[in-house]
């Protein structure tokens, strides 16, 4: 579903016949390091742009990038679709998927996008927003796929199966373990294929689909391994303890991470340093001894650390994206939402980081967010102030606080940067005492200055005898292209009883 006529000039599109797409899979390569080759010596976690999802729905796929700087990023509930992002936070296309997308999509040599999804079937998308094909994978998948060297696709189901497809869509061959996998395949610079199952196993399997080896950790293995350039495979398991082995299967240390790590992995720095996040996150040598912790205030649940060419490590950690610093120290953060962020972040050139992240309260809508040197795209409410009561009243008056405002009506101002790019900018109102609170818009504005005027009480009270409402204001700015940013206010309201 291509996007046209967005309103501004769009990048253009170029011709690469090598694989240098800039983040094409989860964990940035088929080896799952996390590393990225691109500095973000010059990002001071400034925001520029946020993309919401089209429809309601919330975002756990973690972000990829091709060599056009594009970014691919799946959506699930309601909103069941891939999305390609250009890097000034426009929409290119919107492809529409059979089903949920819960696993991080993974980019071909020649463009091609892959990913699975909660259903029946396996997509194949070219990179102009086609279906190229779909594959029956027989059962839901949360798994991220990866690509190999020569082509072929791999990615497990809830069916306990870990498929190989081949470029064209045709089954190349399957692999039956003991319960699902639902991580995303590692593969070898042998091209080992190494994969966990929820039956405690990591699987080593050949090129051919026979096994080589498999090795039992004491919990159900539900994140992805990662590969050192010395062979050595890390393991995050659900039993709490980061796994390190050799190459044939045997164990050569096991270290406990302070917690399980679920449906996550480790980020490997250029020196072999091992990051990997539970309630905090650790720093390894390669021998297994702790090199550090550091409290990132929230949990990094189901996300993989991402290690740019400077050494930053940013974490997914509770509602924030966190930079950290080599030694452990904090660089930046940033609050994107109260929810929990699922969506591990991604490292682009031009000192960029791309995070997914999930809107939680009246409405749940997924976001695309971008960090990095620039002018920010966001909107922010002048007015009303917040921390203020306001008292709506025909009688004015002298107040006794200096945070008690009489008005006859309030005008919502909103300050938009960038504000030649504005296409409109929404006005909701949601009324905490309804029955089904949930924010109704009640202004839409085309023009500069962007205002609304309210004067009214809002709302089906649940309790029409109680003078006073209690309101949230929340106001979307929409940039052409669809990149937009919300910002929202709650006060307290009174109205006099005989003006109501």
């Amino acid at each position: 579903e291509p996007i046209e006529n967005s309103g501004i000039e769009q990048p253009k599109d170029v011709i690469s016949t090598t694989d240098d797409h800039a983040w094409p899979t989860l964990s940035h390569d088929i080896q799952h390091t996390g590393r990225s080759p691109y500095p973000t010596t010059a990002n001071l976690g400034t925001e520029l742009w946020r993309f919401r999802a089209f429809d309601l729905g919330v975002v756990w796929s973690s972000p990829i990038i091709d060599y056009n700087s594009t970014i691919y990023f799946g959506t699930l509930s309601s909103d069941t679709a891939l999305y390609a992002i250009y890097p000034n936070g426009t929409c290119r296309w919107r492809f529409q998927a059979s089903d949920l997308i819960w696993g991080t999509p993974a980019i071909a040599e020649d463009g091609t996008i892959y990913f699975t999804t909660w259903g029946q079937y396996f997509h194949a998308v070219n990179s102009n927003g086609t279906e190229r094909w779909r594959f029956n994978q027989e059962m839901i998948s949360t798994s991220s796929c990866t690509i190999g060297n020569d082509g072929t696709i791999f990615f497990g189901t809830d069916g306990h199966i870990i498929f190989a497809v081949n470029p064209d869509g045709t089954e190349k061959w399957r692999y039956t373990t003991g319960y699902n996998v639902n991580g995303g395949p590692a593969i070898g610079h042998d091209g080992t294929i190494y994969i966990g199952s929820g039956d405690y196993y990591l699987y080593a399997l050949h090129p051919n689909g026979t096994l080589c080896w498999r090795f039992h950790t004491g919990g159900e293995i539900k994140g992805s391994a990662s590969i050192a350039p010395d062979g050595t495979i890390y393991v995050p398991s659900f039993d709490g303890y980061l796994y390190a082995l050799y190459p044939n299967g045997t164990m050569k240390w096991r270290m406990p991470t302070g917690g399980s790590i679920a449906a996550a992995g480790v980020a490997l720095a250029e020196d072999g340093t091992i990051y990997v996040g539970t309630e905090q996150l650790r720093a390894f040598y390669p021998n297994g001894t702790l090199k550090w912790t550091t409290n990132v205030q929230g949990s990094i649940y189901g996300t993989v650390p991402a290690v740019s060419a400077d050494g930053t490590i940013y974490v997914s950690a509770g509602g924030s994206l966190v930079a950290v610093n080599p030694d452990g120290t904090e660089k930046w953060r940033k609050q994107l939402t109260i929810a929990q962020i699922h969506s591990s972040p991604c490292i682009g050139p031009d000192d960029r980081v791309y995070v997914g992240s999930e809107d939680y309260g009246l409405n749940d809508y997924g976001y695309l967010h971008a960090f990095g040197p620039g002018q920010s795209k966001n909107i922010t409410i002048e007015q009303p102030r917040r921390n203020h009561w306001y008292l709506f009243s025909k009688d004015m008056g002298k107040t006794m606080t200096d945070n008690l405002v009489i008005v006859g009506s309030v005008t919502v101002k909103v300050n938009a940067s960038i504000e030649h790019e504005i296409d409109h900018i929404d006005f909701y109102i949601a009324h905490f005492r309804d029955v089904d609170p949930k924010y109704q818009i009640q202004y839409t504005d085309t023009e500069p200055p962007y205002e609304w005027t309210m004067n009214k009480r809002y709302g089906n009270d649940v309790f029409p005898v109680l003078p006073f409402d209690r309101l949230s204001i929340k106001v979307i700015g929409w940039y052409k292209g669809g990149c937009s940013w919300s910002e929202e206010i709650t006060n307290f309201w009174y109205f006099h009883l005989k003006n109501r």
